[in-house]
């Protein structure tokens, strides 16, 4: 049987993407991902778990593209960031058709950070430290969970 290449959601279609993720994941566990901040430690964790379990990239590609939606939406619900269609030279650059832009006007690439964390693993990966770091977050109350 071919395999079906399957099209990345558009900006407008990610939120609705990331919010069935997130119920599809959680109803069969108990995951905490309730797009704090802290909740990204989780996302480190289980990529991590992906990646000792020795998950191949291809057999985890839906699940890492689940994540990395996720953590765009944490961005957009946290940091002030909005869902975006990369142009040309964005797609070229990340490999990637969407991403997120920060209020300061700077485009991250959230999906491809979660295969980075993935591939590399290791803290300098760290899609909680990445948050911590990101330049041009919008200046928000501190997440309490």
């Amino acid at each position: 049987m071919a395999e079906v290449e399957q099209r990345e959601p558009c900006a407008r279609e990610m939120r609705s993407y990331a919010a069935a993720f997130v119920a599809r994941v959680t109803a069969r566990n108990r995951l905490p991902l309730d797009y704090s901040v802290a909740s990204l430690r989780v996302v480190d964790f289980l990529i991590d778990g992906l990646r000792k379990g020795g998950a191949r990239p291809e057999r985890a590609r839906e699940t890492l593209f689940g994540l990395g939606t996720y953590v765009g939406e944490v961005l957009v619900r946290r940091a002030g960031a909005v869902w975006v269609d990369f142009d040309a030279g964005q797609r070229a650059y990340f490999g990637r058709p969407v991403g997120v832009r920060m209020p300061d006007g700077r485009v991250w690439n959230p999906l491809g950070k979660v295969v980075n964390r993935f591939e590399a693993g290791g803290p300098q990966e760290s899609l909680y430290t990445f948050y911590l770091l990101l330049h041009g977050r919008a200046r928000t109350r501190p997440d309490t969970h």
